[in-house]
């Protein structure tokens, strides 16, 4: 089978347990880009945080999907599209949070820049350098969110009785971590917009995940691989199941792919 789209997801997947992306890893990607395979690489994580972690090489040859499909650049096409929190519903939840737990950890991300009512230390959080902008509750509440975040004491189910209807919300990190983005933003919708600027179906592509936020491209691309550390929803829905992201599965996988596009 022929692949000439792979989307691959990064934390749990491309990135082993350290953050960090192995020779064989970047090596396999850059052989099968070589053979004219297209690569999207999809993540929760902002742009500047994929410029840390990714080779300098593999920026050059990927599309990037950020914010679970909030925020998308192709490097193919050209194209970048933002799909935000509307700033009345951004403004909402900030509102409904702090009258809950006013010392609650709460942040966004816009485009790529990252936003806070009070500084706090990145790398011990998020394991990325550097420290959010401070605004006031103000300032946040008028803007249109890429990405909401929040850890600490709320009432999750109340929360998501008055939001789900308004916004994506993902809980992760174990239940520590509250991820909220636009209805409109997923994986799988941008990985379509994507995929249909290169005039390539999703049902002709490969797709490399581990995680919940995986789901949604598992069900609609048509060679979806599980890694060997994935949750077992995603391994249900997969053609394969490969390594651990902490034993190359991503290029035990890509390797394959290169010997038969040369055979």
């Amino acid at each position: 089978m022929e692949f000439p789209l792979i989307i691959i997801d990064l934390d749990g997947t491309l990135l082993s347990s350290t953050k960090e992306i192995s020779n064989r890893n970047k090596q396999a990607i850059l052989d099968c880009a070589e053979r004219g395979m297209k690569f999207i690489f999809a993540t929760a994580r902002p742009p500047r945080a994929v410029k840390l972690f990714m080779k300098e090489e593999l920026l050059k040859i990927g599309s990037f999907i950020y914010y679970n499909g909030a925020y998308m650049e192709c490097r193919h096409t050209g194209i970048i599209k933002h799909l935000p929190i509307e700033a009345e519903v951004t403004a909402e939840i900030l509102d409904y949070c702090l009258a809950y737990n006013p010392d609650l950890d709460l942040s966004l991300e816009v485009k790529d820049e990252w936003l806070s009512l009070r500084e706090y230390d990145a790398e011990t959080l998020m394991r990325v350098k550097g420290k959010p902008v401070v605004k006031s509750r103000e300032e946040l509440g008028g803007l249109e969110a890429s990405k909401i975040l929040f850890s600490g004491d709320v009432d999750m189910v109340s929360f998501q009785e008055r939001f789900n209807r308004k916004v994506n919300i993902l809980v992760t990190d174990q239940a520590k971590l509250v991820q909220i983005s636009s209805l409109q933003a997923s994986k799988e919708r941008a990985a379509a917009v994507l995929g249909e600027a290169m005039n390539i179906s999703l049902g002709n592509t490969m797709v490399f995940g581990d995680d919940w936020n995986d789901i949604g491209l598992f069900e609609t691309c048509g060679w979806p691989v599980a890694m060997g550390n994935a949750i077992d929803e995603l391994k249900l829905r997969s053609k394969e199941i490969t390594a651990t992201n902490d034993h190359d599965g991503v290029a035990e996988v890509l390797e394959r792919l290169c010997r038969l596009s040369r055979s």
